[in-house]
């Protein structure tokens, strides 16, 4: 049985719409990306998946489940956890109150230590101190995704974690995140960076405007060049 199964669901912002007929379908243990341009509804799918976006049409089913009416609060607490583009921690707390925070707002699931969080983050333990707002990007992304991580997930999204960063702080987090996915947590990254999302994931989803354009594992997309040009454009040297 699948863990999470979205099937033809169409997604409105208000009267637009911009998922149609969108199909997921994401094993336990598995880590899946989710590809396309800019504008193409990876986010949107996120969302819908979360509950923060309704979805009017089709069907979403994790653990065997229909989740399709349930509110963020149900389904968060479920264990799907989603660390946004925006990152969203507390800016005026230190790192070590923003992971606390996260641990005491874990509901229905046992939360893991902060301490554990600091041996898969050993650069938060340096920074358990400093604030928030004086943590660079790459620091308050790996922030972000520890203060999901401590409340033990089912399935973690991530959605674009590399935007804005410096390729060597992308290295960096390529290396936590290469950590994370060993864990025994499934995984559902967005990304423009398609170099680093094919080194993390096993298969891949393309969708544009909203919808399925193709899917396979992670090996047969980087013998398509054919997709990359038309879906990501990403030039043959990238996609090797």
């Amino acid at each position: 049985m699948s863990l999470l199964e979205l099937s033809d669901v169409n997604g409105f912002y208000g009267n637009s719409h911009v998922l149609f007929d969108l199909n997921i379908d994401i094993e336990h243990n598995e880590v899946v990306t989710l590809l396309g341009r800019n504008g193409a509804g990876k986010t949107t799918t996120l969302r819908t998946i979360t509950g923060t976006i309704p979805r009017r049409e089709g069907g979403i089913t994790f653990d065997g489940d229909d989740i399709s009416e349930e509110s963020v609060d149900q389904i968060s607490n479920r264990g799907i956890k989603l660390v946004p583009e925006a990152r969203r921690i507390f800016p005026t707390l230190t790192v070590h109150e923003n992971m606390q925070v996260a641990r005491d707002m874990s509901k229905g699931r046992e939360p893991r230590p902060v301490e554990e969080m600091y041996e898969v983050f050993p650069i938060l333990d340096e920074l358990r101190e400093n604030r928030g707002r004086n943590l660079s990007g790459g620091e308050q992304q790996m922030l972000s995704v520890a203060r999901a991580l401590i409340q033990s997930p089912d399935l973690l999204l991530l959605d674009e974690p590399t935007e804005g960063l410096a390729p060597v702080i992308v290295d960096d987090l390529y290396d936590v995140l290469s950590e994370v996915v060993e864990q025994d947590v499934t995984v559902l990254i967005t990304e423009q960076n398609v170099d680093f999302a094919l080194d993390l994931a096993e298969r891949a989803y393309i969708i544009d405007k909203g919808a399925n354009a193709w899917e396979g594992t992670v090996d047969e997309l980087e013998q398509r060049q054919d997709l990359l040009d038309e879906y990501l454009s990403v030039g043959a040297t990238d996609a090797e």
